[in-house]
């Protein structure tokens, strides 16, 4: 099947010789920003959007294990992929030569920051929410990001949503309370219910930032400044809380190196590919994706046998999701202006 992007916020702006060429041989191919060549359909970038969030949703098994407190096995999560994603944007750069390609949009090295300082806020307050009351609700909060991510969309990026990215996220809602709510032992609180809506905000703005950055650098580059950032951010909360950094046995350091290369590394370098090709709005219905990679992953590995209430939401949530999916290439001539599922610039 073939698929219709949009290029990130800041990339080659549509019109020029390129991507009129592109269009019109009806090909799905993009040209990525920082590549200069044509690299991925939307198919395939959702297929890898798909990994990343099974990637991610497995986390808590590792947290649970990793013999740390929740803030430090946070920063151990985004340290220990240093290296492996330092070694990602060295083969990218690379690949890329020293020279920028043309029509390359310059990059706002304050994005980066931004989306560091972003994530940051997103593992800190989850950490706090999970204190503060319930993990259903701390869970199902989180899991509004996709709204405020519709929400701000156009006014941060400029980038519209598509009718069919919110019929999608109207149907993944009530999915996700079926599947996380009905798993609630207990009342939550409202600071900790608070927590948890600050969770889904600022992890909503970690989405648009790395959308945003994505118009002029790759994947490797831009989660492996996003994260060492949010390292920089993390460290001294750990200090903080007295919470002890190195875990008691090679059980809980095997963990923390998983926790850092396959749901950091892997999870969000592939969330991050993905930004590169589809919309940050539909790419943000990943979380919801993860919410049902973790349900079973739990099943699997901590025997959590899930309630037919809760299959029911996993599968409200994947046909969520499929009603929002990109949608099938078309002349060039009729795109114009149109709103579609991968989002469309508002520029």
């Amino acid at each position: 099947m073939r698929h219709h992007e949009t290029p990130p916020p800041g990339a080659r702006p549509p019109g020029i010789a390129l991507d009129e060429a592109v269009a019109t041989a009806g090909t799905a191919t993009v040209v990525d920003a920082a590549m200069a060549r044509p690299v991925m359909t939307a198919g395939v970038a959702l297929g890898l959007l798909i990994l990343g969030a099974a990637a991610m949703g497995i986390s808590p098994i590792f947290v649970r294990q990793a013999e740390v407190g929740p803030f430090a096995s946070a920063f151990w999560r985004v340290f220990s992929a240093l290296p492996l994603l330092a070694l990602w944007a060295m083969v990218e750069r690379r690949g890329r030569g020293p020279r920028p390609a043309p029509g390359q949009a310059p990059v706002d090295r304050r994005v980066l920051g931004l989306a560091g300082l972003f994530f940051a806020g997103d593992l800190a307050f989850w950490h706090l929410a999970i204190v503060h009351t319930t993990i259903a609700n701390a869970t199902f909060f989180a899991c509004l990001a996709p709204l405020w991510v519709a929400l701000l969309s156009r006014v941060t990026i400029g980038e519209a949503v598509g009718r069919n990215t919110w019929i999608g996220l109207l149907i993944c809602i009530p999915g996700a309370a079926l599947l996380i709510l009905q798993s609630s032992t207990g009342a939550g609180s409202l600071l900790g219910d608070g927590f948890g809506l600050a969770t889904s905000l600022f992890f909503g703005l970690y989405f648009l930032a790395i959308r945003k950055a994505r118009g002029g650098l790759g994947a490797g580059t831009t989660t492996l400044v996003s994260s060492l950032v949010t390292a920089v951010v993390l460290l001294p909360l750990v200090l903080w809380s007295g919470e002890g950094l190195l875990p008691a046995s090679s059980s809980g350091a095997f963990n923390i190196a998983a926790l850092g290369l396959l749901s950091h590394a892997g999870g969000q370098g592939l969330l991050s590919v993905a930004l590169g090709v589809l919309s940050a709005s539909f790419s943000s219905l990943v979380i919801f994706v993860e919410a049902v990679a973790a349900a079973l992953f739990a099943w699997i590995f901590a025997g959590e046998t899930p309630q037919p209430a809760q299959l029911a939401g996993g599968c409200i949530i994947l046909i969520g999701i499929f009603l929002a999916r990109p949608a099938r290439a078309t002349p060039a001539s009729s795109q114009r202006g149109r709103d579609v599922g991968t989002g469309a610039s508002g520029r």
